[in-house]
């Protein structure tokens, strides 16, 4: 238990956790960067009349976004850790302290759905 009695504890904490949602974001969005990138290819070739495949680009954009979402998820673990060593008077009465907790579950939750998305319309 943190015995500092410092609202600044908590806030650190939730600089932290909004830090993870930044980073996930940046993750999740380089992915699909690099997720599209194979389609360009695909359409800078003269034989592209030929079914799209899934490339390693696709794989390796995939898998960036799922790290992104999975970093996010594991950041609101992390940071429901931290509230718990938190004592009463550490938290500002009436701040909505789940709020960017939920955020960040949103964000993961949004990063799983877009993979599921590119991964059914490459079937296509």
């Amino acid at each position: 238990m943190s015995a500092l009695n410092d609202p600044r504890v908590f806030f650190a904490a939730e600089r932290t956790l909004l830090a993870w949602t930044r980073t996930s974001l940046t993750l999740m969005a380089f992915g699909f960067v690099v997720e599209r990138f194979g389609l360009f290819v695909h359409m800078l070739l003269p034989q592209h009349s030929e079914p799209l495949q899934r490339g390693l680009s696709f794989w390796i954009g995939l898998s960036f976004i799922i790290l992104g979402a999975l970093s996010s998820a594991v950041a609101v673990m992390q940071y429901r850790k931290v509230l718990q060593t938190l004592q009463p008077v550490e938290i500002p009465a009436g701040y909505l302290v789940y709020l960017s907790a939920l955020t960040n579950l949103i964000v993961a939750f949004l990063g799983v759905a877009l993979t599921v998305y590119l991964f059914l319309g490459s079937l296509v």
